[in-house]
């Protein structure tokens, strides 16, 4: 069987730990995490991508549906497999329910180290604000930006050195004035992908030459 991986350069880590669990060898054709800023060029890229995916018989996506940018891709001689999730963030903590419960105290912001490494994220963004507008107005569009969010949380998926991502995400925290907390992670979701158990509770299946609809891209509640 021919397989081809779609992923996030975000979730590189954790995607290359759960190839190795799995033993696989799967070619990968990687998206870049500033894409996500945008659907809808995350949605023609993605087709793109897709398009030449010739001479395989499956593509497993290691992603969510980020902001409905799945929406209407369409498969052709292969079928398609990804999770069943909103992005990466309830990827990594095994499900959307997971994410709901994390925030049920409070709004919070997720944060992976991938996404830090990234090259569009929170950080990046506060920097340039910064520069663009200067000090005040800078630290007056973030508040504004954040004021709904309460905590800064930082997903340790176990596949990396956490001890720059949170110095990083500590110093983030207080310039946001947000609590920064750490959660657990789990790479689950993928060595599930990868290893061909596809609960459909978990897993969307798109067979060859179908498109993916809108009315598909939701979340199981437990």
């Amino acid at each position: 069987m021919s397989t081809i991986i779609i992923a996030c350069k975000t979730i590189e880590n954790e995607l290359a730990a759960a190839m190795s669990t799995c033993d696989c060898s799967f070619e990968i054709r990687w998206l870049e995490s500033g894409l996500h800023n945008v659907p809808k060029k995350l949605h023609d890229f993605l087709q793109d991508i897709l398009d030449g995916c010739t001479g395989c018989d499956t593509v497993l996506l290691a992603m969510g549906f980020c902001g409905n940018s799945v929406a209407g891709i369409q498969t052709h001689e292969f079928t398609l497999i990804m999770p069943r999730v909103d992005d990466c963030i309830s990827l990594f903590l095994g499900s959307f329910s997971q994410r709901k419960q994390h925030s049920a105290s409070g709004s919070t912001y997720f944060m992976t180290e991938g996404w830090l490494e990234g090259e569009r994220n929170i950080w990046k963004e506060y920097e340039y604000t910064f520069s663009k507008y200067g000090p005040e107005l800078g630290q007056e569009i973030f508040n504004t930006m954040f004021q709904n969010y309460k905590n800064l949380a930082l997903i340790d998926t176990g596949c990396f050195d956490m001890t720059k991502a949170i110095a990083d995400t500590k110093e983030i925290a207080r310039k946001l004035n947000l609590s920064y907390i750490q959660l657990p992670g789990t790479i689950d979701y993928l060595i599930e992908l990868l290893s061909f158990k596809w609960d459909p509770e978990r897993f969307l299946m798109i067979p060859p030459h179908s498109q993916l609809g809108l009315s598909q891209c939701t979340c199981p509640e437990s």
